[in-house]
């Protein structure tokens, strides 16, 4: 693919990267190699990458798979956010709700002691969540999360909508970045629902992945310029195909502009242009 000359400085806030080696690889998605997808984020015009691991085996944990995304950070334009799991199943079901108020930590889960060892790792700069593949942590887990004021990254969508969302993390004083607008795969009310909570949650923003519609994307651009960063979803998706999205969008330059950098900077200051 041809370089892309946009003329914004882009940052991305959604990207994967896996232990390249054979033993570490994740079986799950497109397997890419950290040289690969650096490629790939210089063709986009990408200058910085927040990044984390990919889904574990059940009962594994994230603890090697996030020491690893932070090795293979050092020395490239990414930005590592550990992976963390939890012992509560994210559903609304009456069943559900009961079994998770008896619901205990196991040795993999995430910890508040783990929470705040990667906080005061600075090979971190947040953590990530994806409740419907590993579950939700437990309260003093989330309380030692608004302890540490880094971002949260949660991915939203199927088993765990929007409002699931708002029930869960946005009563809690962090920024929380919704992956996808919390509509994935490809559900517009869902990702409309999303818009609608940055009115009540000041601390909430919403990432671009896989955000196909143009209409939801202008949306949020113009009621919310302040809230929504730039996220390709590489390497499943090239990070040219979700910049060249932003860039055909009827909405002003200085709306993109937030969009590619400016409020990725705010959620997470290592991106910053002096950071680069």
């Amino acid at each position: 693919m041809l370089e892309l000359n946009h003329g914004f400085r882009v940052v991305d806030f959604r990207a994967r990267l896996d232990p390249s080696d054979e033993a570490e690889v994740a079986t799950r998605g497109r397997e890419t190699t950290p040289d690969a997808l650096e490629r790939e984020l210089h063709q986009a015009g990408v200058v910085r990458a927040v990044v984390t691991p990919g889904s574990r085996p059940p009962g594994e944990g994230y603890l090697r798979a996030n020491n690893a995304v932070a090795r293979l950070s050092v020395d490239r334009p990414f930005l590592a956010v550990a992976r963390i799991d939890g012992p509560r199943d994210p559903g609304s079901r009456a069943s559900v709700r009961l079994r998770n108020l008896t619901a205990s930590r196991e040795p993999h889960h995430a910890s508040p002691e783990d929470i705040e060892q990667y906080a005061y790792d600075d090979r971190f700069h947040g953590f990530s969540l994806d409740p419907t593949t590993d579950g939700l942590p437990d309260d003093a887990t989330l309380d030692r999360l608004e302890d540490v004021e880094l971002p949260l990254v949660v991915h939203g969508g199927q088993d765990f909508p929007p409002d699931a969302v708002a029930e869960a993390v946005l009563d809690r004083d962090l920024p929380v970045v919704l992956g996808g607008f919390g509509g994935y795969p490809l559900n517009r009310e869902w990702m409309n629902a999303a818009i609608d909570l940055l009115d009540d949650h000041d601390r909430l923003y919403l990432d671009t992945h896989q955000v196909r519609f143009r209409s939801v994307l202008e949306r949020a651009l113009l009621e919310h310029p302040d809230r929504v960063l730039f996220g390709s979803g590489a390497p499943e998706i090239h990070p040219s195909v979700g910049v060249m999205e932003i860039l055909t969008l009827d909405v002003s330059e200085d709306a993109m502009r937030r969009a590619f950098s400016a409020n990725a900077s705010r959620v997470v200051p290592g991106l910053a242009p002096g950071e680069s």
